[in-house]
C-alpha cells in the first residue's frame, strides 16, 4: 500500500476525524452513530492511505 496522503493533509485527517469522534458525547440518542463516521479520516490519516485518491491519482504526498 502506497502513501498517497502528505504531511499537511495528515495532520489535519487525523484533528476532524477525533472532532468529530467527539461528538459522539455530545449528539443525541438517535443522531449519536453518526459520529462514528470520524473513524474514516482518522483512520486514513494515520495510515497515511486514502482509497478514494487512488482511481483518481491524487497523491499530496511529496515522496513518491
Amino acid at each position: 500500500m502506497e502513501k498517497n496522503v502528505g504531511a499537511i493533509d495528515r495532520p489535519l485527517r487525523i484533528a476532524m476525524g477525533l472532532s468529530v469522534l467527539c461528538l459522539f458525547f455530545f449528539l443525541g440518542e438517535n443522531l449519536r452513530w453518526w459520529a462514528l463516521a470520524g473513524l474514516v479520516p482518522l483512520l486514513t490519516g494515520l495510515a497515511g492511505f486514502c482509497p478514494l485518491y487512488r482511481p483518481f491519482g491524487v497523491s499530496t504526498c511529496t515522496l513518491r
